[in-house]
Formats: C-alpha cells, structure tokens, sequence
C-alpha cells in the first residue's frame, strides 16, 4: 500500500471514530403552564414539548393572585416516576400586551425530585407590571455545568 493510499485510510479511520465519539446535544425541551388574563378569570393552559418527560409529571394545581400588587404564583409539580429526577424550571413574567418582563433576568433553577414526589413551585413577579406567567419545566443536562 502506497503511502497516499495510508493516508486515506488513516483519515478515515480518525474521522469515523471522532464521529462515533459525538455524544447527542441535550433535550432540553419540556413541560410548562402558562396563564392568560386577556380571560376573565385567567385561563391556565398546560403546554407539553418532551412527551416522555409529560409522562414522568404532572403539573397540576396552578394558582395565582395578587399579594400587595405584586402577582403570586403557585403550582403542584408530581413526579410519576419511581426514580429520581433531575430538572430545571423558569418563571416568566409578562406584561398585558404579552410583552416580557425583565426577560433573562431569571436563572434555571436546578430541582431534585424523588421518586413519586410532590412539591410546590412558587415565584412572585419582579414587579408590578406582570399580569401573567409561564413555568416551564426541563431535565438537566447531564453535562449541564461541564465546560
């Protein structure tokens, strides 16, 4: 074998393998609710983007009101899994045209849920400019705070 022809064949060899070696981006789609208070009273909707994770919660009890005229959101999340979970979740905060209320300024907050657990999630809107929100909830990257 000629020395172009190794060379071929050497490339080809690194380049499958450094393919084969690409781990799969992240799901990072989830689950979420939303309230709407263009309807009286606000509607809440359940919006499902990772059917599988819809599988594993529930997301249920969602309430909210006016705590010295700041909105107060609260919500039942359930795991229907019997393993741990490891999830992210997010309040958004908008005004009544729909427009966003300090978009970015609030973190994914990591959340550990056992097996067949219940817990509140609650958040209260930076200010009072928010009419409504939307939760939404994601698994964690494995790979999540690698850099």
């Amino acid at each position: 074998m000629n020395a172009i022809a190794k060379a071929i064949v050497i490339s080809s060899v690194v380049a499958l393998s450094l393919q084969a070696c690409q781990t799969p981006p992240p799901i990072t789609s989830g689950i979420g609710a939303e309230s709407l208070t263009n309807e009286i009273p606000p509607a809440t909707y359940l919006k499902v983007d990772n059917p599988e994770l819809a599988e594993l919660l529930t997301i249920s009890d969602v309430k909210n009101r006016l705590n010295n005229g700041l909105l107060e959101v609260n919500t039942e999340l359930s795991s229907q899994y019997e393993k741990s979970l490891k999830l992210q979740y997010q309040f958004q905060w908008f005004d009544p045209e729909g427009f966003a209320v300090e978009a970015g300024k609030r973190p994914w907050q990591p959340l550990e849920l056992h097996g067949f657990q219940s817990i509140s999630l609650q958040a209260v809107a930076p200010n009072s400019r928010a009419k409504s929100f939307k939760v939404y909830i994601r698994p964690m990257s494995s790979n999540a705070y690698k850099f």
